[in-house]
């Protein structure tokens, strides 16, 4: 069974700078404007969202926050595969910040090649939610 590791313990890696920013974290510090301290902001007030052992990563909600009354959310994914060291895999502005996402659609949202998921909503046109709730 792989080792469970708690978001914490991984701060202690962080603060002591024994972290790496992967690729798409820098693509989207680029694209939806934040910040390597952004990120770290986010993991320092954060908590886990989901956490998938098997794959020795963890999905955390964290906020960036812009003086006292704006915070926006933040989502960061770890990897902790290495025994003393974090690798932040990716960062992005969630849509639905406090939706667990499944290890399928977490996949889905690191793709950073343009592909779209095919969905069909299964219910005919006539059952089909509203545009903004479909997801």
């Amino acid at each position: 069974m792989p080792k469970i590791r708690r978001l914490h313990t991984l701060l202690e890696h962080i603060e002591a700078g024994r972290y790496r920013l992967g690729p798409h974290v820098a693509r989207h510090m680029l694209q939806e404007g934040f910040l390597e301290r952004d990120v770290l902001t986010a993991l320092r007030w954060g908590r886990e969202l989901a956490v998938y052992p098997e794959d020795a990563r963890m999905l955390v909600l964290g906020y960036m926050v812009f003086g006292r009354r704006v915070k926006l959310p933040l989502h960061v994914v770890l990897e902790y595969a290495k025994p003393r060291w974090v690798d932040i895999v990716t960062a992005f502005i969630p849509e639905r910040p406090h939706r667990v996402y499944s290890r399928a659609r977490l996949a889905a949202l690191l793709r950073f090649d343009g592909g779209r998921e095919a969905v069909e909503w299964a219910g005919g046109t006539e059952n089909r939610p509203p545009r903004e709730a479909a997801g």
